[in-house]
């Protein structure tokens, strides 16, 4: 029988305190083999000579193995690969703990694992590798600077803007979330830092701790990573996904349904693409002035008559309400998402000016597609954490490819056909925003005044 060596890896940034439960880990390890792989970006690597002092494991029975001067997520991948290799082959260990460095991006790390691991089924290896867990450690205290207090999250080593970036990315990936150092917070405080990684990160389980003191079950052996699950977790991914599942049903709705007709036999007008043609219901506000796609009768807790959903209700809609309207819509202390829409280009210009220079401090994490009326041809990334922004080109618009690929994939692909028009083909806008306190109506003018006109 196969044997399978399951692999946990930690991250987190600098100062979370990885190596504090690495060693927690290793000092309760229950019987565990454990091999540890430690990577520190600095020449000297500081961190496996604190878990070697420990002395569970050791450079010389090559328990422990370092990787200094370069980072595993990017220039010493295949360091990674051939180290895990290796531990396999000596058929010494039952486990491996990689702890990786504080400027680690997990997603490259997850993937280099994942190779590993079906490479080794693939050329039928005695010993293969199973990413069982991806945990990220986060300083509630940091936290707490960033997100509650607003102050610069500032580490004098690294451009500040990669700070905010790396924390959201690390727990945007993972599948447990411990929150350290709870102890130098207020339980008003940790409920804020809880609250806020929810909104990034909905799907991972949160474990309070300090000092790293955790139960081993939720480190060691867990059998919760599913790559698939994991790729798709984060609140970003998932608004983008609901969109796309919104549009499709609207569009089948459309497509079948064109005996929509008031008491006169008039055809109504109230759900058409454009959402601005109301012939005969001037009360219906789902589709106002926003023009997003989402209903806003409920945003200031107004008391109206609401069309949006076929029926009519009539109450007070406002914070905590828990009406089938509102419910999921707002999340704790202010943190809030929504998804900007739309099937108009931005002018490359206009949309770079705004972000590197009217870009609202209350959002916490933007993400999505672009459309630039410079560049029919391709579809652009726009990604947004703390201070740092980026664009950057993912590959041509389905309604750029010859005729016969076009057919296809429309044939293929509901998601792209249910977004399809005829002028304009799939191309669209959809940016997530995750923020606090964020003035939607305001971020969407901004937005608005960007397209090209």
């Amino acid at each position: 029988m196969k044997k399978e060596i399951p692999v946990t890896l930690l991250t987190g940034y600098l100062g979370a305190g990885k190596t504090t439960l690495l060693n927690h880990v290793l000092q309760n390890q229950q019987g565990y083999r454990v091999a540890v792989i430690v990577n520190d970006i600095g020449e000297v690597n500081i961190d496996a000579n604190y878990i070697a002092k420990g002395g569970v494991v050791s450079e010389q029975d090559n328990s422990l193995m370092k990787l200094s001067n370069g980072c595993i997520c990017c220039t010493l991948k295949e360091d990674l690969m051939k180290q895990m290799a290796e531990l396999c082959a000596s058929e010494r260990f039952d486990y491996i703990l990689i702890e990786a460095s504080g400027m680690s991006e997990p997603a490259p790390l997850i993937q280099t694992i994942e190779v590993l691991s079906d490479a080794t089924k693939r050329y039928n290896l005695p010993t293969t590798v199973r990413l069982d867990n991806v945990v990220s450690v986060v300083d509630a205290c940091r936290l707490v600077d960033e997100f509650g207090s607003g102050k610069d999250l500032v580490d004098k080593s690294y451009e500040e803007d990669d700070v905010e970036s790396l924390i959201i990315e690390q727990i945007e990936f993972c599948t447990k979330i411990i929150i350290n150092k709870t102890d130098c917070v207020s339980k008003e405080q940790l409920d804020e830092v809880k609250a806020v990684i929810k909104a990034l990160q909905p799907d991972a389980e949160i474990v309070e701790a300090n000092y790293g003191k955790v139960e081993l079950d939720k480190i060691l052996n867990t059998k919760s990573f599913e790559y698939e699950k994991a790729s798709l977790s984060a609140t970003w991914i998932k608004k983008l996904n609901e969109q796309v599942a919104e549009e499709h049903d609207e569009h089948e709705h459309h497509h079948h349904d064109e005996h929509c007709h008031d008491h006169d036999g008039e055809h109504c007008h109230c759900h058409e693409h454009d959402g601005h043609d109301h012939d005969h219901d001037e009360s219906c506000h789902c589709h106002d002035h926003d023009h997003d796609g989402e209903c806003h009768c409920h945003e200031h807790g107004e008391d109206h008559d609401c069309h949006c959903h076929e029926h009519e209700h009539h109450h007070e809609h406002g914070e905590g309400c828990t009406c089938e309207h509102c419910r999921g819509t707002k999340l704790n202390y202010g943190i809030d998402n929504f998804v900007y829409t739309r099937r108009e280009p931005f002018n490359k210009q206009k949309f770079i000016q705004f972000a590197n220079n009217n870009f609202p401090k209350s959002v916490i994490r933007c993400k999505g597609v672009i459309w630039l009326s410079d560049d029919e041809e391709n579809m652009h990334m726009f990604e947004q954490a703390g201070r740092q922004k980026n664009a950057f080109n993912v590959g041509p618009w389905v309604a750029s490819l010859p005729k016969e690929q076009i057919e296809q994939i429309l044939l293929e692909n509901a998601d792209v056909k249910a977004d399809w028009r005829d002028d304009i083909g799939d191309r669209i806008i959809k940016l997530v925003f995750i923020g606090k306190n964020m003035q939607k109506s305001e971020i969407i003018k901004a937005l608005d005044e960007c397209l090209e006109k």
